[in-house]
């Protein structure tokens, strides 16, 4: 199944220095992990903002939810969550791999 995420970060701003440097290391070890197994499968920055827009590709959403939860971030993550379904006049036929999606081909 693939989902859409739209992730706001709000970090304390009385988060000590260290401790922010941690979780956001953290946090990029975590995200490069899930991407290269395949259930994160874009990730793209919102200009001028501290977020992100996502897909993911799990099988369902208590997955979905579980590797959210997994983020080192995630307390301090605004997210809102949309299940995505194939559109009849999309160019990418639904049986294709979600890691083709975006892609030219």
């Amino acid at each position: 199944m693939l989902f859409h995420a739209k992730i706001e970060v709000n970090l304390p701003t009385d988060l000590e220095p260290e401790k922010q440097k941690q979780l956001v290391t953290a946090e990029r070890e975590r995200a490069l992990e899930l991407q290269r197994s395949g259930s994160w499968v874009h990730l793209w920055r919102i200009a001028g903002e501290r977020g992100n827009i996502s897909i993911f590709d799990v099988a369902s959403a208590d997955e979905l939810n579980d590797l959210l939860w997994s983020l080192p971030l995630f307390p301090y993550m605004s997210i809102v969550v949309t299940a995505l379904a194939q559109h009849p006049s999309a160019l990418t036929p639904s049986t294709a791999p979600a890691s083709t999606l975006g892609q030219n081909q």
